[in-house]
């Protein structure tokens, strides 16, 4: 039986994959295995990371409404349940934007929290 060489379709599949390897370091974008490995290895990364970047920035958002609302003499999970009494339904985003952007709206949220927090404990 005489020998197969990679014929046109082989070389098309090859090409393809090098051309998805596009821009890795070293020999990942050249030669067709690594650039295989490769390639997968970052696939499962980036469906990895669409996941673990909601996380990330709820826990930054969170971190700098902790932060802000330390500054109102009130705490992280204190301001959370006085909005949730309050019935001020603003999302840890937006919050978080105030809290840097705007200052003075965020103190007023504050108060507003403090006032159904104090209403509630009586």
């Amino acid at each position: 039986m005489p020998r197969t060489k990679g014929g046109y379709a082989t070389h098309r599949r090859r090409k393809r994959m090098i051309k998805l390897a596009k821009g890795y370091y070293g020999s990942k974008h050249v030669l067709f295995k690594t650039a295989k490995e490769q390639w997968m290895n970052s696939m499962s990364y980036a469906y990895r990371d669409r996941r673990r970047k909601k996380r990330d920035f709820r826990k930054l958002w969170i971190t700098r409404i902790n932060a802000a609302a330390r500054l109102n003499d009130l705490t992280y999970s204190k301001l959370i349940n006085g909005l949730t009494k309050a019935e001020i339904a603003v999302n840890r985003k937006i919050l978080a934007d105030l809290a840097v952007n705007d200052p003075k709206g965020f103190a007023a949220i504050c108060t507003q929290a403090k006032k159904a927090l104090e209403k509630a404990a009586k």
